[in-house]
């Protein structure tokens, strides 16, 4: 039976990854941060231990990886995190530095495969030049983070990039991170949604994506994974409905231009603040005028992706989000 090591398996997408793994007859080790979302998360055969990794030495590391075939790394900062300035530092000590140190170890401890889960801001950088994004933190450091895990792979182990969108699912333990968006639109009369849209997938999907890169995925390939395409204003009305608020909140498509300056206000506001967002808002906002759609054809046979209600899982997420 291989053994399958994934960094932050008591994550929102280390859970799911871990659970379809056993499912499918691998055995699983996890490293994570404490706390346990709940005692009885994982199942007894999964090799828990809670801590940060990046504290140990090099060969505790190799210990702990010796008698794997595979690491799935599910851990890092996302573009949601605004940190001190500059955003480029935090990102890259974050993101980079870490993949790149773990990708080496897992190679010296004889690992075949890596798996990381990265960020659809890389694919559209490289599919929309014309927004700059590799100027900007987030997209620039997980590009970087990419390119480092590659040329550590190379020779001897596999090394696969899953560029992961809007992601969708409930867990034991812990609240989905869109509960940071029903609380804005909560109680307000109008809600202001930019013309675009965004891929989408549920955490099922990405735990499938996982283990067929594993089993089928390329050396230096990034497999940018959907399975749904909506619009921000389909989303947001979603919300509204979850929220009971049908009756007293509209979402109204608003132009960019209109919302400008409010995009401004925060990213100037950050910057009195010592901080900076690793996507500034004028920009994150601009790209939000576009659809960030993704053909699910491109991966879901090449990776065995299933296909799935995902509307009705947004639906179950965002109740989850809106329990008192």
């Amino acid at each position: 039976m291989k053994k399958i090591f994934i960094l932050g398996g008591t994550g929102f997408l280390g859970y799911y990854t871990t659970k379809e793994l056993l499912a499918r007859g691998y055995g699983v080790k996890t490293m994570s941060l404490p706390p346990m979302p709940t005692d009885d998360l994982l199942p007894s055969e999964v090799e828990c231990t809670l801590g940060d990794i990046n504290e140990l030495s090099d060969n505790e590391i190799k210990e702990l990886l010796s008698d794997c075939y595979g690491f799935v790394y599910a851990a890092g900062a996302d573009e949601r995190i605004v940190p001190q300035k500059p955003a480029l530092k935090f990102f890259y000590e974050a993101n980079v530095l870490p993949t790149q140190r773990l990708a080496r170890l897992a190679k010296e401890a004889g690992l075949k495969k890596f798996v990381l889960f990265g960020s659809y801001f890389a694919e559209f950088a490289e599919r929309l030049p014309q927004y700059e994004l590799k100027k900007q933190a987030y997209p620039n450091t997980r590009l970087l983070q990419e390119q480092v895990a590659f040329a550590e792979g190379e020779g001897s182990m596999d090394v696969i990039s899953l560029r992961l969108p809007y992601i969708f699912g409930t867990m034991p333990g812990r609240m989905p991170l869109w509960k940071m968006f029903t609380d804005q639109i909560k109680g307000r009369p109008v809600f202001p949604a930019l013309k675009g849209g965004t891929a989408v997938v549920t955490a099922e999907q990405v735990a499938e994506a996982a283990v067929g890169a594993l089993e089928n995925g390329k050396h230096r390939h990034t497999y940018a994974i959907s399975s749904y395409n909506m619009k921000y204003k389909f989303f947001y009305e979603l919300m509204v409905e979850a929220l009971g608020q049908e009756e007293t909140t509209q979402i109204v498509e608003t132009p960019y231009e209109q919302m400008k300056s409010t995009y401004e206000q925060i990213d100037q506001a950050a910057e009195a603040q010592g901080k900076e967002h690793g996507i500034h808002m004028v920009v994150s906002s601009k790209l939000q005028e576009e659809d960030l759609y993704i053909d699910p054809k491109e991966t879901m046979d090449v990776l065995g992706i299933k296909e799935y209600d995902v509307v009705a899982s947004i639906k179950e997420t965002l109740a989850k989000c809106v329990e008192e």
